[in-house]
C-alpha cells in the first residue's frame, strides 16, 4: 500500500510577507512532472513521486521543498505551507490563466476570489473503486483528528480568526465540501457525483472536494481534509496515519463481509468545525462516543487503534515518536499564534518561511530516524496507466 502527497505552497514576497501573483515565474524554474499550477497565481503545487516506507517519503517531500524554495529565492520570493498566508489579501484579482480556472472564477465569484488557501492531500493505494468507497464511509470518523494535527491557519487579512484552521470554514464554502457520505459501491457514488455535473453545481468530477475521496485518474483514496503545513515531519505523520487508517478499514470489511455503513455521519460536519476550532488545543468530538474530549486523548485512541496497522508497515516507531512531539509542542496553528505575540504578523511569516524550508532556530534537524537523503523512486501507482507522481 504505497502512499504519494500532494502539497500546496503560497508564494510570497519576502520583506512584505504578502502574497503574490508569480506562481509562474517561479515555475519556469522547476521540472514540471513534479510542480504545477494551482486556482490562484500566487500557489504552486507540488507532486511527490510514491513510496512504500515513510523514510523514502519524507526525503522526497524536503527534497521538494528545498528545490521550490531555491526557485522561489532565486526571484526574490519565498514559499510557504500553511492553510493561510498570515497577510492575505480580502481577495484575487484574477485567476491562474487557464479555461478551467476562469470558468470556476466566473461561476463561483467570491467563493474562487478568496480561495487564497492552501492544503495538503494523502493518497493511498487501493485495488479498486468499489473497495475505495467503502473504505472512505469506514474512515471518515477519524479525519476531524488528522485535520486537527495539521491545523495551521489561525490567521486570515492579518487578524486572528479564533480558529486553528480558518482555511477548513474557507473551503467549506464549496459546494461539495465536506464529509462524503456513504455508499455501497463506486457505481453509486458515482452516480451521485453524476448528478452534481448534470445540475450545473459542478463542471466536472475534479471539483469533488469531499474530505476523503477515490481519485478520479488513480487507483487511490485521497485524503483532503488537511491544511498545508509547515514541517515536512507533520505530513509524515498524517500520512501514516491515513496509510494505517485505510489498512485497518480494509480488514475490517474483510472481516464484515457485506458493505454498508456501521453508523450515521450527520455529527461530522460539526466535528471537522471542532477540530477546525481548536486544533490540538482544545477539545474533539470522539469518534466512538460522539462526546468532547481532549484532543490529546482522541489522538492517542486513534495510535492505539491503530498499531497493528502501524506495525505491519513498519511505521509504529516514526508515528508514534511524531503524534508525541506534535502534542507535546502543539499545532502549528499554536506556534503561528505565540510568534505573532512575542513579534509580529511579519514574524510569524518568517518563522512559516524557515519551518517550510526545514529549519528550526537556525537547525535542519532529521526527526524521528528520518535522514535527509533525497531518493527518487520511479514505482508507479497501481495500474499500468499511472505516473510516477502523484497529481490532479
Amino acid at each position: 500500500m504505497r502512499i504519494g502527497v500532494e502539497e500546496e505552497f503560497h508564494v510570497l514576497e519576502v520583506e512584505s510577507g504578502l502574497l503574490v501573483p508569480r506562481a509562474d515565474a517561479v515555475l519556469r524554474r522547476l521540472p514540471g512532472q513534479t510542480f504545477t499550477t494551482e486556482l490562484q497565481p500566487c500557489t504552486v503545487e507540488a507532486n511527490s513521486a510514491v513510496h512504500t516506507s515513510l523514510q523514502d517519503l519524507y526525503a522526497d517531500l524536503t527534497g521538494m521543498r528545498r528545490e521550490l524554495d531555491a526557485a522561489a529565492s532565486s526571484l526574490g520570493l519565498a514559499v510557504v505551507a500553511s492553510g493561510t498566508a498570515p497577510l492575505a489579501p480580502a481577495a484575487s484579482a484574477n485567476p491562474t490563466a487557464e479555461d478551467r480556472y476562469r470558468h470556476m472564477a466566473e461561476e463561483y465569484r467570491r467563493v474562487a476570489d478568496e480561495q487564497l488557501i492552501c492544503g495538503a492531500q494523502v493518497h493511498v493505494d487501493v485495488p479498486d473503486r468499489d473497495t475505495a468507497v467503502r473504505v472512505m464511509c469506514e474512515v471518515s470518523p477519524w479525519l476531524p483528528a488528522l485535520l486537527a494535527l495539521s491545523a495551521s491557519s489561525p490567521f486570515w487579512q492579518g487578524t486572528d480568526t479564533g480558529y486553528a484552521s480558518w482555511r477548513t470554514l474557507l473551503w467549506q464554502r464549496w459546494p461539495t465540501a465536506g464529509p462524503p457520505g456513504c455508499y455501497e459501491s463506486a457505481a453509486e457514488y458515482d452516480a451521485a457525483i453524476e448528478d452534481f455535473v448534470r445540475a450545473g453545481i459542478i463542471s466536472d468530477t475534479g471539483m469533488v472536494y469531499y474530505d476523503v475521496r477515490p481519485s478520479d485518474h488513480l487507483r487511490t483514496l485521497e485524503l483532503r481534509i488537511c491544511d498545508a503545513c509547515p514541517r515536512a515531519e507533520t505530513v509524515v505523520l498524517i500520512a501514516g496515519l491515513f496509510r494505517a487508517l485505510v489498512t485497518e478499514a480494509r480488514a475490517r470489511l474483510r472481516k464484515r463481509g457485506t458493505p454498508g455503513c456501521a453508523g450515521r455521519h450527520e455529527w461530522l460536519r460539526g466535528a471537522s468545525w471542532r477540530a477546525a476550532r481548536s486544533g490540538l488545543e482544545g477539545t474533539l468530538v470522539d469518534p466512538e462516543t460522539h462526546r468532547e474530549a481532549s484532543a490529546r486523548q482522541v489522538v492517542r485512541k486513534l495510535l492505539l487503534r491503530l498499531r497493528p496497522a502501524l506495525e505491519a508497515h513498519g511505521d509504529w516507531g516514526t508515528v508514534r515518536e511524531l503524534a508525541e512531539e506534535t502534542l507535546a509542542e502543539g499545532s502549528a496553528a499554536r506556534r503561528m499564534r505565540r510568534t505573532a505575540r512575542r513579534e509580529d504578523l511579519l514574524g510569524c511569516v518568517d518563522m512559516l518561511i524557515a519551518e517550510t524550508r526545514g529549519e528550526r532556530g537556525g537547525r535542519r534537524p532529521a526527526r524521528a530516524g528520518l535522514s535527509r537523503t533525497v531518493v527518487t523512486p520511479t514505482r508507479p501507482l497501481a495500474g499500468p496507466e499511472a505516473p510516477d507522481v502523484v497529481g490532479r
